[in-house]
């Protein structure tokens, strides 16, 4: 077959403290994310607290804090978050794009403090509400079907710093609730939930809501979170009948260096760190190698009776990943500080920032993952960081388009030819939006090119690039023409 599946779901993705903006504004709390500061390639970003006497201190995104340190908004440093891009003004504008693409599905994320500001109010807040059901009602206008992530790589900032984000069973209660706010305005309206965005790469205070990154901190707090989904898997099916409930995972892909055995057991021990958030989620419970792993990093972990029942009981209905490149590893390979390997193929090209081009490693994954779970997939993050020439309105993008074209050409042989499940794609960042990793605007990914720079300076405003009207016909052909 040349094209697609007929009810394939095209469309973009983002999340809400890269894109969305109105930081302040319709009674929103705080949530950790907004404590992180810009950075570019040669720096990390810094979460930035203040300590209990007072003092002031900053720590890598993904890395610990003092205990009992509390988010510090330092007016000497930027915080690109705070304004994204603006979508918060300027959502319809950017939906008539997506429709004018062709789009059928937005994967977008709730900023939980819009819903509750500080993660305690009995009620939720009517204003973050009455955006989000704006968003949700311009998209159907359109035919465009919401895909929400419920909780993105965030938490309200008055739960971490009163309760230990996660690794509090309060902070389930909190998360339950916001879902049951959720599920109770926009049934009817949204089909497709994801509880939870790349559980297996999210770490530390600016996350998770933790102070401490050592591991019994973090798998206590990560065994509250699959509670935390299950129950919000159970109680989706029970108010929402029809709808689909997944996870969204990083799952990037992962090669030996080489076939020597010490480098095959290397890669075997390296990806299961990835798949046990989704071996648990997915297959109903702790697979058995986890006992090996809570015994070597000297995990004891604390659950209530019924906890196992639950993740047995409300497993995941589908499985969403996220794919920007693939990674090497051997058995000298020194995990990063989220467990993950970043050597390169020597095989590989790579993008500026460093990360290998791997049109066939997305195949690869796709099979990877549908045949140890056999449940429908979905590619919801995938693109292209680079650097943007912008002249006489518009990005001549080439490059962009040909990672696409090698990317949709093997996502259509997964489908066709080895009969993956795949139900869609987002592309992140279907319109400019603040790079995650570094901070920086002019690491930019989208269809549409967004004058802001990376001091905040600009107009905002909108651009097609040249890769608009290709991924235009695309979606119109189905992927036909690619």
């Amino acid at each position: 077959m040349s094209r697609f599946p007929d009810n394939f779901l095209w469309g973009g993705a983002s999340a809400d403290f890269q894109y969305e903006g109105g930081f302040g504004e319709g009674n929103r709390g705080l949530i950790t994310a907004d404590f992180v500061t810009d950075g570019n390639v040669d720096t990390l970003r810094q979460v930035t607290y203040k300590c209990k006497d007072g003092t002031l201190g900053s720590s890598p995104l993904k890395a610990e804090i003092p205990e009992g340190a509390t988010g510090y908004i330092d007016p000497e440093r930027y915080y690109p978050s705070h304004d994204g891009v603006d979508f918060y003004h300027r959502y319809k504008e950017d939906i008539a794009l997506m429709a004018e693409m062709g789009f059928n599905v937005y994967r977008f994320s709730i900023c939980w403090t819009r819903i509750f500001p500080t993660g305690e109010e009995a009620e939720g807040n009517e204003l973050g509400l009455k955006f989000y059901e704006n968003v949700i009602d311009e998209l159907l206008k359109y035919h465009i079907e919401p895909l929400i992530t419920i909780c993105h790589d965030e938490i309200p900032a008055y739960l971490a710093d009163h309760y230990d984000g996660w690794s509090s069973r309060h902070t389930i209660n909190c998360y339950l609730k916001l879902c049951k706010t959720l599920f109770e305005r926009f049934k009817g309206k949204v089909k497709y939930w994801l509880t939870f965005n790349e559980l297996n790469v999210v770490k530390g205070y600016a996350q998770m809501g933790t102070h401490k990154i050592d591991s019994q901190t973090h798998y206590q707090a990560m065994h509250h979170v699959f509670v935390a989904s299950s129950l919000a898997t159970k109680m989706a099916h029970e108010m929402m009948p029809g709808c689909m409930v997944g996870t969204m995972y990083a799952m990037s892909g992962l090669y030996p260096l080489t076939c020597k055995p010490e480098d095959m057991m290397a890669h075997m021990n390296t990806r299961r760190l990835s798949y046990f958030y989704a071996d648990t989620m997915v297959t109903g419970g702790y697979p058995y190698y986890a006992q090996a792993l809570f015994e070597k990093e000297g995990v004891v972990l604390v659950k209530e009776p019924g906890d196992d029942d639950l993740l047995k009981e409300y497993p995941l209905d589908f499985i969403t990943f996220s794919y920007y490149r693939t990674t090497t590893v051997n058995a000298n390979t020194k995990l990063n500080i989220i467990g993950l390997a970043m050597d390169l193929n020597p095989y590989l090209e790579a993008t500026p920032w460093g990360w290998p081009i791997d049109p066939v490693g997305l195949r690869y994954v796709m099979n990877e993952l549908y045949d140890r779970y056999k449940k429908p997939i979905m590619i919801v993050e995938n693109g292209m960081g680079e650097i943007d020439h912008f002249e006489n309105d518009t990005v001549i993008d080439d490059y962009r388009i040909r990672y696409l074209k090698d990317h949709f050409k093997n996502m259509k042989d997964a489908i066709n030819i080895d009969h993956v499940d795949c139900i869609g794609y987002t592309m992140w960042g279907a319109i400019d939006l603040v790079s995650l990793s570094t901070g920086e605007m002019k690491k930019r990914y989208g269809f549409v090119y967004v004058d802001k720079n990376d001091d905040g300076s600009g107009t905002y405003n909108r651009y097609k690039k040249k890769s608009f009207d290709w991924m235009k016909e695309v979606i119109a052909t189905n992927g036909e023409k690619i």
